[in-house]
Order: structure tokens, then C-alpha cells, then sequence
């Protein structure tokens, strides 16, 4: 028989808010501990560190009464935070693809066939760590894709619109790269190199 396959972390991190939503309870973390592998399917081993990293994201709220640390989490500050975060990681994706976007324009500047220098360098190598770290706000957005409905369609909306400006500047480097082709009789294999774009560079699905 196959071995049954185990929760992700993040479906640990949705079991666990779900307790806290369906009772509106305050809880000691001994308490969950008895709670999460019963009900959710959590093992006790992980709800410490599951409940850590809600705590720390802001999800779920702690205090220190005594000698104990109580938890709890309710829905409408829940989906607060989420929003909040989802703003955040929206603005800085906005303000990385304008980045990318005013890179590209510099990069089309640039003179065909011109050695390559520092200034060119460095700008691709920007333009790589800009979009890297597009990749990893769309993996940070992703994490609440289960937490709220208004915020799954908030993101799919902004993830479309990302999607859609992506490939408008794909649309204009091929523009680009055709009529270099044309202008100067460039081979397209050395228009990449020059400009160090990817051999897999292509429109996104």
C-alpha cells in the first residue's frame, strides 16, 4: 500500500486559523496541541512551529498572562491582515514591474551590435534580480490564496493585469528584435547575446 502523503506547511498554517474561526476561543498552546491532531490532522510535533509563523505573519495574536502565553485569532482581524499584506505585496510588485519597464526602455536604447559594457552589465543584471523577485511576490501572494475569497479574486485580477503588461514587452521585443534583424542583418541568436535575453525568453501562458 502507498503511504498516505502528509499536509504541506501551508495547509498545516489553514487547518490551524481554522480553529481559531470555528471556536473564537482563546487557547494555551497545550491545548492545541490536543486539538489540531484530533480535529485538523495536524501532528503535534508541528503545531508549535505551524503557530509560530502565524503568530509572526500577524495572523494569530499571543499574549503572556501569568506564567502561560495564550493564542487566538478572529476572522474579521484575520482578514484585515491579509488584506493589508495582499496591498503590500501588490505595491511592490507594481513598483518592480515599472522598474522593469523603464530598464527595458533603457535596454532598447541601446546602440545594436555595441560592445558589451559595465552600464549594459549591470542593467542586466538589475533586470534578472527585478524579475526574480517578481517571482517571489507572486509566491508570497500565492500563500493566501486559501485564506478569503475576496482576496483569491483581488489577486487573480492583479495577477492578470501583471500577466498581461509581461507580455505586451515581450510583444515589443520581438518588435524590436525583428526589425534588427531586418535593419542590420543581425542573426537573432547574436540580438540575444548582445542583449542577453534568454533562449527560452518567450510570452507567458
Amino acid at each position: 500500500m502507498s503511504k498516505k502523503k502528509g499536509l504541506s506547511f501551508e495547509e498545516k498554517r489553514v487547518r490551524m486559523m481554522e480553529i481559531f474561526f470555528e471556536t473564537k476561543d482563546v487557547f494555551q498552546l497545550k491545548d492545541i496541541e490536543k486539538i489540531a491532531p484530533k480535529e485538523k490532522g495536524i501532528t503535534s510535533m508541528s503545531v508549535k512551529e505551524i503557530l509560530q509563523s502565524l503568530v509572526d505573519d500577524g495572523m494569530v495574536d499571543t499574549d503572556r498572562i501569568g506564567t502561560s502565553n495564550y493564542f487566538w485569532a478572529f476572522p474579521s482581524k484575520a482578514l484585515h491582515a491579509r488584506k493589508r499584506k495582499l496591498e503590500e505585496l501588490e505595491s511592490q510588485l507594481t513598483e518592480s514591474t515599472q522598474k522593469k519597464e523603464a530598464l527595458q526602455k533603457s535596454i532598447e536604447k541601446s546602440k545594436i551590435g555595441r560592445e558589451d559594457t559595465a552600464e549594459r552589465a549591470a542593467l542586466i543584471e538589475e533586470l534578472a534580480a527585478l524579475r526574480q523577485k517578481k517571482e517571489q511576490l507572486k509566491a508570497e501572494i500565492d500563500k493566501y490564496r486559501e485564506c478569503d475569497p475576496d482576496v483569491v479574486e483581488e489577486m487573480r485580477q492583479t495577477n492578470k493585469v501583471a500577466k498581461e503588461a509581461a507580455n505586451r514587452w515581450t510583444d515589443n521585443i520581438f518588435s524590436i528584435k525583428s526589425w534588427a534583424k531586418r535593419k542590420f542583418g543581425f542573426e537573432e541568436s547574436r540580438i540575444d547575446k548582445s542583449f542577453g535575453i534568454p533562449e527560452d525568453f518567450d510570452y507567458i501562458d
